[in-house]
C-alpha cells in the first residue's frame, strides 16, 4: 500500500464538505437535499463512481464551484467519495440534510481551512484514510477568547 497526501485546492477559502457514499444516485440526492435546505444556495458537487464506467459525476448551481469540486474529486481519485464546495452558506446549514441522504456513509470533514486528505492506494484503487483540517492549536482559550467566540457566534446568528 502506498500513501499520498492530496491538498484540496481552495483558492478562496470556501467551505468544503468531504464525504463518502455508496451509490450513483448520490449526486442527484445530494443536489436535491442542498437546494431544499438553503434557498438560492451556490454549490458544486462531484462524486467519484467506484465501479462501472468509474466517472466523476457532477452537479451544482455554480459552474466555478462544480469545477473546483471536480478538480478535487479527480485529484483524490477515491471511489465513492464526494466533494461539495459551498458559497454563501455554511456547512452547519446543510450537514443535517446531507446526513439524511440514505446513500451517505460518512462525512470526513466540513471546513474552510486548508485541507489535506491522506489517501491510501492499493492495486484495487484508492481510499481516504483521514483528513488534516487546518493547523494545530497554539494554546487554550481564556476568558477574553470565550467572549470573542460567543460574539462571533452571535454575529453569525447562531447564538442569542
Amino acid at each position: 500500500m502506498d500513501t499520498h497526501v492530496v491538498r484540496v485546492e481552495n483558492p478562496n477559502a470556501l467551505n468544503v464538505i468531504l464525504g463518502q457514499s455508496h451509490f450513483i444516485k448520490t449526486v442527484d440526492d445530494l443536489h436535491e437535499a442542498l437546494v431544499g435546505a438553503v434557498p438560492n444556495i451556490q454549490f458544486g458537487l462531484a462524486f467519484c463512481e467506484a465501479s462501472g464506467p468509474r466517472l466523476v459525476r457532477t452537479s451544482g448551481t455554480a459552474p466555478a464551484l462544480i469545477d473546483l469540486a471536480t478538480r478535487a474529486a479527480r485529484a483524490l481519485g477515491c471511489g465513492h467519495v464526494f466533494v461539495i464546495f459551498l458559497d454563501g452558506a455554511f456547512p452547519i446549514n446543510v450537514l443535517g440534510v446531507i446526513r439524511q441522504v440514505p446513500e451517505v456513509c460518512r462525512i470526513f470533514c466540513a471546513t474552510a481551512n486548508p485541507l489535506e486528505v491522506v489517501v491510501a492506494e492499493t492495486e484495487q484503487g484508492r481510499g481516504v484514510l483521514g483528513v488534516i483540517d487546518g493547523q494545530a492549536p497554539l494554546g487554550v482559550e481564556g476568558p477574553d477568547d470565550v467572549r470573542a467566540r460567543r460574539e462571533l457566534l452571535r454575529k453569525f446568528g447562531y447564538k442569542l
